[in-house]
């Protein structure tokens, strides 16, 4: 069946604030509290559950989705701090879906990806640091010195080697985003097989060891599809903990060579490639399936399209 392009929305989420939806925060991490036997000292702490699907418990209201926190007296052993907001105490722990929290009915169990670009800061913010420590923790239960089972520490911000005592921090893995231009006013989306039907986006891939982040966005951009680019300007990051990435955006310039600027395409990486102006990204002759809020590709995009980008020299 024909899936029609779609018109550029002049009410987008991403393209009404000032970060990516997901760089969103507005608790206190309170990291010295972590040192504490009680990190949260005496106070009573508002549990968040994540199931194995990273899914979590929500209420549905006319004001939109609200994360579901069940009260409990103190920090449940296996839970990890996250931190505090007006006097409030946050933690998370892995388990499994109920059809209530806390005596209230769960409307729904759904993730980040369905709920960032919804919830407001604070929810915004504690979750996806919710599922980023969690995550962490799911994939780093042996030490990689010795292969022992690790201790947990600092409520849940360190694990311990218990045969050589190394400590083991929260890793995170850097990946750059960009939006590649001409310098004028078309912009390259790609699209990878895997993606919805009609779906394309900027082009986006990981730092290498011992390799800078613009040093990333210009391989990454000649690896894809085949174009040298220039003016690499930073735009915004976002953590993207689908286990544990951190999302850092730029914007390019793609260098013309012989005056052509044909795709080479990756066949491994990109299905698809193409060449789109902004009146098409506009008007919906374009790509049949945008990214979504919830990423920082459309916020890269929304403020592409209303020009609103680090200038880059002509």
């Amino acid at each position: 069946m024909s899936v029609p392009s779609a018109a550029w929305p002049e009410d987008s989420p991403a393209s009404s604030g000032d970060v990516p939806v997901l760089s969103r925060t507005a608790h206190d991490r309170a990291h010295l509290s972590r040192l504490l036997p009680d990190p949260a000292q005496g106070r009573p702490v508002r549990l968040l559950t994540v199931d194995g699907e990273r899914a979590v418990p929500v209420h549905e209201d006319a004001a939109g989705p609200r994360l579901l926190w069940d009260e409990q007296p103190a920090l449940p052993v296996g839970a990890v701090f996250l931190g505090e907001a007006d006097g409030a105490v946050f933690a998370a722990v892995r388990g499994e879906r109920t059809l209530s929290v806390g005596g209230r009915p769960v409307d729904r169990w759904a993730g980040l990806r369905e709920l960032g670009a919804d919830l407001d800061d604070l929810d915004a913010g504690l979750l996806a640091q919710a599922i980023g420590i969690l995550e962490w923790h799911e994939r780093h239960r042996f030490s990689p010195v010795s292969g022992a089972p690790t201790t947990i520490e600092r409520a849940g911000w360190v694990q311990r080697d218990p045969v050589t005592g190394v400590e083991l921090f929260p890793r995170t893995d850097p990946a750059v985003i960009m939006l590649v231009h001409d310098g004028g006013d078309r912009v390259v989306l790609g699209r990878q097989a895997v993606w919805p039907p009609g779906r394309f986006s900027i082009l986006a891939g990981f730092v290498e060891p011992g390799e800078s982040a613009e040093a990333a966005v210009a391989r990454e951009v000649a690896e894809e599809v085949g174009l040298q680019v220039t003016d690499i300007r930073y735009v915004a990051s976002q953590p993207w903990p689908f286990p544990q990435s951190l999302m850092l955006g730029f914007v390019a310039r793609a260098v013309a060579a012989e005056g052509s600027d044909d795709l080479v395409l990756d066949p491994d990486e990109i299905e698809e490639a193409h060449w789109f102006t902004r009146e098409q990204l506009r008007s919906g002759d374009g790509p049949r399936a945008l990214p979504p809020p919830v990423s920082i590709a459309r916020h890269i995009l929304d403020l592409w399209i209303k020009d609103e980008l680090p200038a880059t020299p002509r």
